[in-house]
């Protein structure tokens, strides 16, 4: 495992001290630049997975030094450190790339941390997306999933356990956690790779089409039926059958199907030949089948049949350290898509994004970077681009609270620095979007130092 490493580039020995013992005691190695021109030295000579800038350095500034091993390392991750007097500055930050920014003097060690922990998270993230892209340009298949946490790390695990045996498997989960990505994964691993997968979704087609299209049928057999035409049955022959969203088949096709499986033979619509295929069948679900059976909608014996092994696709929810790795792959699949150059994320979009309930699962998360790529041609992602609704009972806890006006200055600082990045500057679309009269915006900015002129 490639050991972290982190370059911390600032002039101040108090600065340096503090990082160096902070990261020290985690057993994290600590490179110290005091200027730009160490700094150059010690980036071309290592991979660092974050960069830590001091805005005021002796031959320079952090920003410019960012662009810098930016044009190098166009994914690098970088915070910047200011001071409370230069709020513009972490203006100019946000909206040059940088992941976050670090205010002096550092009161919170703890959330200190916590920034740095997550910046890392970032890198991890980034560098995950590289190997899939250089898997992708090899010319390997594109991984089925995407994520880190143990849920999915058990998943995968079972899948690849099963995947071989040629036995049923039954795929138990929400909508939009990606049965079928787990179908695909068992089929390519299985020794039927080289054979079909073909997928049916059963609650797509209305009984008689789902019947003809799963068991083919004669010229005749039906008004339309023009020419001979072999099913799903049939064709699946040396590969893998997937019926999703089985708890959506009709009692009469659940009985046709327990038939089929029982007796290993089938025969097309308007004939009586009795024909055979070898296939293996692979069936998903959205809602639990021993609860369809206990409520009379399933057939008991074929859920028997079925229920051999169970696998569950995890909801997005119980795996929220997934989050990440999926927005950011699906932010740089849609960048390419479209053409643009969207990002990267703000600590507060990623926040926003890992507070979220995600009721659609991944295909939701998927759908939502699609449409802020779309609409959004190029600079970081702030949580407003998000327009995520509220977590439900997502209540604030009370412990550890600041005094009120630390609370207040702290929001102020935060919330009109957001601000003035969402506007570009523009201290008139500052006050449109933030329902404030601009002359009474100004008094605003100027406390904490904002410069719109610059």
């Amino acid at each position: 495992m490639t050991k972290t490493k982190i370059l911390l580039v600032d002039d101040d020995p108090f600065s340096r001290r503090l990082f160096g013992d902070l990261l020290g005691d985690r057993g994290i190695p600590l490179t110290q630049a005091v200027n730009c021109a160490q700094a150059r030295a010690a980036f071309h000579a290592a991979d660092f997975n974050l960069v830590l800038l001091d805005q005021r350095l002796p031959d320079g500034n952090g920003l410019d030094m960012f662009a810098e091993m930016r044009e190098e390392r166009p994914r690098q991750v970088a915070i910047l450190v200011t001071g409370y007097a230069d709020v513009r500055d972490a203006v100019r930050a946000v909206r040059a790339g940088l992941f976050d920014y670090l205010t002096k003097p550092f009161g919170n060690l703890e959330e200190l941390e916590a920034v740095i922990d997550k910046a890392l998270e970032l890198d991890g993230a980034y560098r995950e997306i590289a190997r899939l892209r250089e898997t992708l340009a090899a010319g390997g298949e594109e991984p089925t999933t995407i994520g880190r946490s143990a849920a999915i790390g058990g998943l995968l695990m079972q899948a690849r356990q099963v995947a071989p045996l040629d036995t049923t498997v039954l795929i138990e989960g929400e909508s939009g956690t990606g049965k079928e990505l787990v179908a695909r994964l068992i089929h390519g691993l299985s020794r039927r790779a080289g054979g079909r997968l073909l997928e049916v979704n059963c609650g797509a087609l209305s009984e008689s089409l789902l019947e003809s299209a799963l068991f083919g049928y004669e010229k005749g057999a039906f008004t339309g039926a023009a020419k001979a035409t072999p099913g799903y049955f049939e064709e699946a022959n040396g590969g893998t059958l997937f019926l999703d969203e089985i708890a959506d088949m009709s009692p009469k096709l659940q009985s046709s199907l327990l038939r089929v499986l029982q007796e290993g033979t089938f025969s097309r619509l308007g004939e009586t030949r009795k024909r055979q295929s070898d296939f293996r069948l692979v069936l998903a679900t959205n809602r639990p089948l021993a609860a369809e059976v206990e409520a009379g909608r399933f057939r008991i014996d074929l859920y028997y049949r079925v229920n051999v092994v169970v696998l569950r696709t995890p909801p997005l929810r119980e795996r929220p350290e997934d989050i990440l790795p999926l927005a950011l792959h699906f932010l740089d699949h849609f960048n390419r898509k479209f053409g643009r150059d969207a990002g990267p994320f703000t600590p507060e979009a990623l926040a926003a994004l890992e507070a979220a309930h995600w009721p659609g699962n991944v295909r939701e998360l998927k759908h939502l970077v699609e449409r802020v790529v779309a609409v959004k041609a190029a600079g970081p992602i702030v949580a407003p681009d998000l327009a995520l609704p509220r977590s439900p009972g997502s209540v604030p806890g009370t412990t550890g609270l600041p005094t009120y006006r630390d609370a207040k200055d702290a929001f102020e600082r935060d919330y009109f620095t957001r601000l003035v990045v969402q506007a570009g500057n523009n201290v008139t679309e500052a006050a449109r979007l933030s329902g404030i009269a601009r002359q009474n915006l100004y008094p605003h900015l100027k406390r904490i130092g904002i410069d719109t002129n610059s």
